[in-house]
């Protein structure tokens, strides 16, 4: 990502200077002009101030979350809307590069001020937005008692963010409503320390399964991102979230199988430790997690990070049906309308969000429950997600 910072820089800097055209026609007012470029100064203010304050320093994280939210308030509606200058430059340039119409930038300000609400709503209300999505798979292998069995995933909640009460028991309600067999979570219950899910174990305790809840960890989950004052103190914090896990009611899974039965039948839930391509850690072993299971057997993956799936799962020698990741978050960011998907972390990973099939296999990709980082969701709205398995074909 950070390789691509210059790229995003410079396209701030171009939507700026070309949106500008949009106001100098609109108005000739000084005061407007001036209160445009003063945005500039504030977000340059505060990127110099980061050079100076401690990294990971509270002050300085309250500052990035501020000038990410105000960034994406500025930036987007001008990316967005800047096609629309486009298409009429191509069309002046043909006519001899007249004046810019009136009315081509009242429709490029309406269209900016749109997008701008947009985002409005996803940086202040967003981030408890949360979306119930649910999918239905046909399986032929699957035992014929777990025929209209329902599974709900969670992933990332990433505990460390949360500052509401009532926003954060809205998304664990709407799980609870769901009523599924199985509850699933894929990793980052917390930012860096176990010590960020403690106001949070009573509500997460509560919610309900009747076949169980299981967890996994994930890249956050081990405390490999904040300075440690010794190993053991690193050492200690795992340990502890592990023990949280199991105080919300979530039997973890380290690189580890366990059967799940119905009606005389089973199916077998794997869950292994984070393994993560692009310089994340590898701490998953599927060789292990999967030892002993039958060749035959109907087998559900966990695994944080989808990165997993195309490098390691499709290829292993045991058969695994369906797995289901998380990480990605959809970049909290992006665009899905009328089954049209797009955001920039496709660039990054290629599973990023939804459901992806290969050869008979399965991968559901979790958008996330919580958020990292900004403090909201744009488009990429947080995510409770609902499998349904059909024994047979569609």
């Amino acid at each position: 990502m950070a390789k691509r910072l210059p790229l995003v820089l410079l396209l701030w800097l171009i939507t700026n200077v070309y949106f500008f055209q949009v106001l100098a026609t609109l108005t000739a007012n000084p005061l407007v002009h001036l209160a445009y470029r003063l945005i500039d100064i504030i977000l340059l203010t505060g990127m110099v101030s980061l050079v100076f304050l401690p990294k990971g320093g509270k002050i300085a994280q309250h500052i990035i979350t501020g000038l990410m939210a105000f960034m994406l308030l500025t930036f987007v509606p001008r990316l967005f809307s800047v096609p629309v200058l486009l298409i009429e430059d191509i069309t002046r340039m043909f006519r001899g590069f007249p004046p810019r119409a009136v009315w081509v930038s009242q429709l490029t300000a309406a269209l900016a001020a749109v997008i701008f609400l947009v985002v409005l709503f996803g940086v202040t209300r967003g981030r408890h937005f949360y979306r119930i999505r649910r999918e239905t798979l046909y399986l032929p292998d699957l035992p014929e008692a777990f025929d209209n069995f329902t599974i709900t995933q969670l992933s990332d909640i990433h505990s460390g963010s949360f500052t509401s009460d009532t926003g954060v028991q809205k998304g664990l309600d709407m799980v609870n409503a769901q009523e599924s067999d199985l509850i699933l979570f894929t990793g980052d219950l917390v930012n860096n320390k176990a010590s960020e899910m403690d106001r949070w174990i009573p509500a997460f305790s509560k919610l309900k399964a009747a076949y169980g809840k299981f967890s996994v960890l994930g890249n956050h989950d081990y405390g490999d991102y904040i300075p440690w004052e010794s190993e053991k103190a690193k050492h200690d914090n795992l340990t502890r979230l592990k023990q949280v896990h199991g105080d919300i009611g979530f039997n973890l899974l380290l690189n580890q199988s366990i059967s799940i039965k119905k009606d005389g039948q089973a199916i077998n839930l794997i869950g292994v430790e984070n393994w993560g391509k692009g310089g994340f850690h590898k701490y998953g072993d599927l060789e292990k997690a999967a030892a002993g299971l039958p060749a035959n057997s109907f087998n559900i993956l966990m695994s944080h990070d989808p990165s997993h799936w195309d490098a390691v799962t499709l290829g292993h020698q045991q058969h695994i049906h369906l797995t289901f990741a998380g990480h990605t978050h959809g970049m909290q960011f992006g665009i899905e309308l009328f089954g049209f998907k797009w955001s920039p972390i496709k660039y990054v990973y290629k599973q990023w969000a939804g459901l992806y099939e290969q050869a008979g296999k399965y991968l559901y990709v979790n958008r996330g429950f919580g958020y990292l980082g900004l403090k909201g969701r744009i488009g990429m709205w947080p995510e409770i997600a609902v499998i349904t398995l059909k024994h047979g074909l569609a």
